[in-house]
């Protein structure tokens, strides 16, 4: 159940809202015998859980579950959101360790650098070496496409199959669109990895003298020392009390 501030559907109504480690979080109750524990008197509304994900991951807020229970509840980042909004089965569990691939494929980046240069709907590609909190590391192909059309997919996807002949054996190999800027995959390979293939660069194209940013130390995959995309610091503490609850009585 959501907690308003205001009555859902008006146009002055907000969710409720807190923030724990920079990052900003929704609060709710995970039933009515919660909701009257924690003393909320204002709006509320039930809503299933991928219908609150979908909404929220988008503004990138995560959501608090039962902030009024000892400890200070559960919180569930926008990165996770993202995930139960797609599918658990379809992204990766975060936190991501990322870092340059260490993988030796000369053969494989060699032939996927060949058959990108005839598809011209790839204007670049970027890697990265992906570790998920669960499940086996793999390598990353960000895609930075011309047009995202069913056609342009399709050429992709042929691309990708004739390449992937060559991988080392046992390699696992997964793209990710670098035009999705909620993919936190992405957003590392924009800021940190230089692309093994750019069309324009190969073209002189006046885009392909844009500075990459340094990259980061070996075996560090955040843009900041303990932040990881979508999600707050390791170890920050659970919230005493959101802004807006009652004072306990």
């Amino acid at each position: 159940m959501l907690l308003w501030q205001g009555s859902p559907g008006s146009p002055d109504a907000q969710y409720g809202n807190m923030e724990v480690g920079g990052d900003g979080y929704v609060p709710c109750v995970t039933s009515p015998e919660q909701l009257a524990a924690s003393g909320w008197t204002r709006a509320h509304e039930q809503i299933s859980g991928r219908d609150i994900a979908t909404a929220l991951y988008r503004d990138r807020w995560g959501l608090w579950l039962d902030p009024h229970a000892p400890g200070g509840g559960v919180g569930v980042p926008w990165a996770d959101l993202r995930r139960i909004a797609a599918g658990l089965d379809r992204l990766p569990a975060g936190p991501l360790a990322l870092s340059e691939p260490q993988v030796q494929a000369p053969h494989y980046y060699a032939l996927l650098t060949q058959q990108a240069y005839t598809t011209p709907v790839v204007r670049a590609l970027r890697r990265a070496w992906v570790r998920p909190v669960i499940g086996e590391p793999y390598l990353a192909i960000g895609l930075d496409l011309y047009d995202t059309g069913p056609q342009a997919v399709e050429a992709v996807r042929v691309m990708m199959q004739r390449s992937i002949a060559v991988a080392p054996e046992g390699l696992a190999v997964s793209t990710v669109a670098m035009a999705d800027e909620y993919d936190p995959v992405a957003m590392w390979m924009a800021a940190y990895a230089r692309p093994f293939f750019d069309r324009e660069l190969m073209a002189g194209g006046p885009q392909s003298a844009v500075p990459q940013q340094p990259g980061p130390p070996p075996g560090y995959g955040y843009p900041q020392q303990g932040r990881q995309y979508g999600y707050p610091p390791p170890g920050y503490p659970p919230p005493p009390q959101w802004p807006g609850y009652p004072p306990p009585r």
